[in-house]
């Protein structure tokens, strides 16, 4: 069901939800749960986890979905309301041939076949071409009438010698229930099974909780598989690493292109790992899950990051290029670019309250993204007023001036313009 609109309604999806299971789950005779579904890819919140098991027999798949079924509404805290796409409740009767017995009694398989389909539901023989129009031929059995399955026992098919033989001599015909739908995934036998998240409970906790289940409840010869956002979680959490590692390894090589110097550009990198510890932190303390939006601003941090500490080691390299050795050039740098740093720091920081006091629809996305910025940054500024001077000071020792490369390129001409001088006509 569709909610109304934000300013419409007083309550959030998740408390609606919340309102709704009870009375859903106290219908007789039915499962029935309302589950909600976010705009946080990855967050939790209310939403569901799927998984799908997957073997060899329905059966044996079906029977370790109950087991897991079960443990979910008996032993986890955060997953609830489990669900089976696999339900064999619709009727079906099976007929099953004694291949021994009705060839002992001359019956053909191909006859008992052809009686079968023309007593039940007819068989369409051949197409009857009236002019333009072909009109297909059934042939039907209209003197008996097939109501129950001792109706099908009742038939008769021709025997050895054109003897009669009863259905029910070569055949055994069972009521029986089985699915609606039969499920494949990865081209393997499978059933899904489904539950909700608390409220507020990070996905990755949904997916380790019902890892743990099925290690307890799910038989050895059958594997679970996740779906939905638990699959893109796992899929994507080597490739969210690697974005970082790459980020990082981007805003390096651009440092040293710009300093000019590996020991600069490593003094400005090291700073990043702090800012994003801090803002892991501050999404910890405000209880924002680390979900797409947090993870975008977790990117765009590493970037806020290494210009602040820009702005510092800058400065240092051209007091050490002037002749102040290493630790008078981190001393001075530190104090003189104390006030745009801050400026900087606290103006973006200050930018983030908006997005963090944001309401109505869609502020879980803007509250992700602020309390990044507003944590990292704000957590972090100490890191870059005064550990980046003491990380300068241990690291820039390594490198050299460029005014010491400048004088030796001076020396280096001076001696070949002497040498070319001296050297006779």
């Amino acid at each position: 069901a569709q909610l109304a609109d934000w300013d419409e309604r007083d309550r959030s999806q998740t408390a609606i939800v919340e309102e709704l299971n009870p009375p859903l789950q106290e219908i007789p005779g039915s499962r029935t749960n309302a589950r909600g579904r976010g705009t946080l890819s990855f967050g939790g919140g209310g939403e569901g986890i799927e998984v799908a098991l997957t073997g060899a027999e329905y059966a044996e798949i079906f029977e370790s979905a109950q087991a897991l079924a079960s443990a979910i509404d008996t032993q986890s805290t955060i997953l609830s309301n489990a669900e089976i796409s696999y339900q064999p409740t619709q009727p079906q009767l099976s007929v099953r041939v004694d291949r021994q017995r009705a060839s002992d009694l001359g019956v053909d398989l191909g006859d008992l076949a052809l009686t079968l389909r023309a007593m039940v539901g007819g068989d369409d023989l051949v197409d009857l071409n009236v002019g333009d129009q072909a009109v297909p031929i059934f042939l039907t059995a209209q003197a008996v009438a097939i109501t129950s399955p001792n109706d099908l026992r009742n038939l008769y098919v021709r025997g050895a010698g054109d003897a009669l033989i009863p259905l029910s001599s070569v055949t055994v015909i069972e009521e029986q229930g089985i699915a609606a739908e039969l499920d494949r995934t990865e081209q393997r036998r499978a059933i899904e099974v489904s539950a909700n998240i608390a409220a507020g409970t990070p996905l990755r906790d949904a997916v380790v909780e019902i890892e743990r289940l099925a290690g307890e409840a799910v038989a050895p010869d059958i594997d679970m598989l996740l779906q939905g956002d638990a699959e893109s979680l796992e899929e994507t959490s080597n490739d969210l690493l690697l974005t970082y590692l790459f980020a990082l390894v981007i805003v390096f090589l651009v440092l040293v292109a710009q300093f000019e110097s590996l020991t600069s550009a490593l003094v400005v990198l090291l700073t990043v790992p702090f800012a994003l510890a801090a803002a892991v932190f501050a999404l910890f303390l405000s209880g924002v899950s680390l979900n797409i939006y947090s993870q975008i601003g977790l990117v765009m941090l590493i970037g806020l990051m290494a210009k602040n500490g820009i702005l510092m080691v800058e400065f240092a390299d051209q007091l050490r290029h002037q002749g102040r050795n290493v630790r008078e050039a981190a001393e001075e740098a530190a104090a003189i670019r104390l006030r745009p740093i801050a400026m900087t720091l606290i103006s973006t920081v200050l930018g983030a309250v908006p997005l963090i006091l944001a309401g109505g629809a869609g502020a879980e996305a803007r509250q992700s993204i602020g309390w990044v910025i507003f944590g990292g940054l704000g957590l972090a500024g100490v890191f870059t007023l005064f550990l980046t001077p003491v990380i300068y000071l241990a690291v820039a020792r390594f490198g050299k001036p460029r005014s010491v490369d400048l004088a030796r390129l001076r020396e280096e001409i001076d001696e070949v313009d002497e040498d070319m001088t001296m050297a006779p006509a």
